[in-house]
């Protein structure tokens, strides 16, 4: 389906700023740090351009990452580097690996110590754990001395380390597991479920995908086991994940969907299934892909020989080796041409073809190309 050398010295990075500065009068401050930013490739360099196909960073790197919560990550000198929407990179010291900024930390690995990173690239944690994970709501799990617990953001422990494993908390519940068998546990440190699966993984609403095996199930927070593990796990690929409200199964090689509330909604008859989003989903029956809606319903005839998820609007379909984007009536929009695709977001598409890179918009002008 549809996908989702050195550095240059820091004078080009000053440069740059120069040009915003230039370009809006007020310098740094007239710069929206709110404008979505594209990844663009030139000369096996990457940079990033704003909507309008307008360079904000120069192509200088030799490998860039999309922005996350208000940063990228670059390479530099074979190390991950953090930078942000002006091109400024937060490189006081050059960590063994830079993990993605949540709440305003990042952990960061030096020599075989994790601690963790402000915005300001200054250390806000020294090294000191064994693994660190991403903060969330207010805590993040570390392991130290082999067990695993969790920090606030001054690096102090709110739950001592006592746990195999520990994962983030989502919805005011983490994952942990025991010695014998997972649990889930709130803020305060206190166990809500014990529960007698292989995995248990975070919360999503009020529902949690849960293993057994080689079947996943689900859990709620105040009725605990909603669906007992049923469903099968698919080679390499994600699982339990909900999206617009519903989670794709599989069931004896078929694919169909289930809802928050544990019940099928969509039984089990299509030979694949992409995830649901603004209320239509790609299906494969047979070689055909086409869309249904929530109740099942066929709404775009099965006729593609492949599919991706509605964005803004438009869905990647592929014909003939060839991928386009039609709108939720079926009609074609974009007409097939591309060898590869990304959905929309914020009004571009990134496409590939020969391997050259351009972003279109929906009408399918081309807004930037790569030289």
């Amino acid at each position: 389906m549809a996908k989702s050398n050195t550095h240059r010295p820091s004078t080009q990075t000053q440069s740059q700023l120069s040009l915003f500065q230039s370009a809006n009068g007020t310098g740094k401050d007239a710069f929206d740090l709110n404008q979505p930013l594209f990844r663009i490739r030139e000369r096996g360099h990457y940079g990033f351009m704003n909507s309008q196909g307008e360079i904000m960073i120069e192509p200088q790197f030799l490998d860039a990452e999309d922005f996350y919560n208000g940063f990228s990550r670059v390479l530099l000198n074979d190390k991950l580097v953090p930078m942000d929407k002006l091109g400024r990179l937060l490189m006081k010291r050059l960590f063994n690996y830079v993990g993605y900024f949540s709440e305003g930390l990042a952990p960061v690995q030096l020599v075989r110590r994790w601690g963790y990173l402000n915005v300001n690239g200054n250390l806000a944690i020294e090294p000191q754990f064994e693994e660190a994970g991403e903060f969330s709501e207010g805590l993040a799990p570390v392991r130290l001395g082999g067990r695993w617990g969790y920090i606030n953001p001054q690096g102090e422990f709110a739950i001592p380390p006592q746990f195999a494993f520990a994962d983030v908390f989502s919805e005011g519940l983490a994952a942990v597991k025991l010695d014998e068998g997972w649990a889930y546990m709130d803020t305060a440190g206190t166990i809500i479920m014990l529960l007698p699966f292989d995995e248990c993984f975070s919360f999503q609403g009020d529902v949690a995908p849960v293993r057994l095996g080689r079947q996943w199930g689900l859990v709620h927070r105040f009725s605990e086991i909603l669906l007992e593990p049923q469903f099968d796990i698919p080679n390499n690929e994600p699982y339990g994940e909900f999206s617009d409200g519903l989670a794709i199964i599989m069931q004896d090689k078929y694919y169909g969907f289930v809802n928050t509330e544990g019940e099928i909604i969509i039984k089990p008859q299509y030979t694949y299934a992409g995830d649901f989003s603004e209320g239509l989903a790609p299906v494969k029956k047979a070689t055909n892909f086409g869309f249904i809606d929530k109740k099942g319903k066929q709404v775009i005839d099965f006729q593609f020989d492949d599919a991706g998820i509605f964005s803004e609007g438009l869905a990647p379909i592929k014909i003939k080796d060839r991928w386009g984007f039609v709108n939720k009536t079926g009609k074609i929009i974009i007409p097939p041409q591309f060898n590869n695709v990304i959905p929309f977001r914020d009004g571009l598409a990134w496409t590939e073809t020969n391997g050259q890179w351009a972003y279109i918009d929906k009408d399918g002008a081309i807004v930037w190309q790569e030289a």
